[in-house]
């Protein structure tokens, strides 16, 4: 059951927040209208990188996203965790806090990656009640994210849709629609793209990630180091035919450019979003 039925405002067109433009965005003020921060970063009792978001968040929305929640494990919920990333929440008061639906280790290890599910009812059930603990501790809903995948469970009994479906339905949880992952995993996985996003419920997807990957020729690697290719943009098309508009961020991870090459593909969202937005207002109201 959800803790809050009111869906985030929609807040415009961000980036991630990167500390190799902490100085730009500190001096100038650019047009991004809000960042997204990775918590762990921020997830510590002092120093200069908490003091610099302190500053940012005077200055734009933000929106925190962890790496390190595994939702999807079967090991106990980390409470230190949770501790702490309450606290940043309450530090930060972000729109939303998002992660990833994946599990990233078991037995106190942390593998430092984003590990599939095999999409059974068995780990429906499991999910869905650690989703539920995870809100009622927050005090807020979760907002979960479709990760990029490379093998596939053969115990599967849904499409990863109907599994993503399911779940918000059963616990109220957002959703953060990764249009790239979702491009990633189609190619690897050999299904349409575009029966993923017809799956998804449009009410609950409250931001979208957009990125680059490395194609491999046999599979696609989620890289998040290049530029955004004319295939997921074509998808982001059709994401936003589907759910309207929803709060989009360039996400670079790596060979990150300056921020004012950013802000340009950023710029690419806003006229894509404009047009497609703008051809369905005026479709209705003809």
């Amino acid at each position: 059951m959800s803790l809050s039925s009111e869906k985030p405002d929609f807040i415009g067109f961000g980036l991630g927040l990167r500390p190799t433009h902490y100085p730009e965005i500190l001096d100038h003020d650019p047009l991004v209208d809000w960042f997204e921060v990775i918590s762990e970063n921020y997830m510590v009792p002092g120093g200069q990188p908490l003091q610099i978001l302190d500053r940012i968040c005077t200055r734009y929305p933000v929106v925190m996203h962890g790496v390190s929640l595994s939702i999807a494990s079967t090991a106990s919920l980390n409470m230190d965790y949770l501790a702490g990333l309450k606290r940043l929440a309450e530090r930060v008061e972000p729109r939303w806090i998002s992660d990833h639906l994946c599990w990233t280790g078991v037995h106190d290890v942390n593998l430092h990656d984003l590990l599939p599910v095999p999409y059974t009812q068995e780990a429906l059930d499991h999910v869905t009640s650690r989703v539920q603990q995870v809100q009622d501790y927050l005090g807020r809903p979760l907002t979960l994210e479709n990760v990029s995948s490379y093998v596939s469970f053969g115990q599967s009994e849904m499409p990863e849709w109907e599994f993503i479906a399911e779940l918000t339905r059963r616990t109220g949880c957002w959703l953060l629609f990764d249009v790239n992952n979702v491009y990633v995993s189609a190619f690897n996985h050999e299904y349409d793209p575009k029966e993923f996003i017809d799956g998804i419920p449009a009410d609950r997807v409250v931001q979208f990630h957009v990125a680059g990957h490395s194609h491999m020729g046999t599979h696609i690697i989620d890289t998040h180091d290049a530029a955004i290719c004319d295939d997921v943009w074509d998808l982001y098309r059709y994401a936003l035919r589907r759910f309207g508009p929803v709060s989009t961020i360039i996400e670079r991870d790596d060979e990150i450019p300056p921020l004012a090459e950013l802000i340009d593909e950023l710029d690419v969202a806003r006229e894509i979003a404009s047009d497609v937005l703008g051809k369905q207002k005026a479709a209705v109201n003809a």
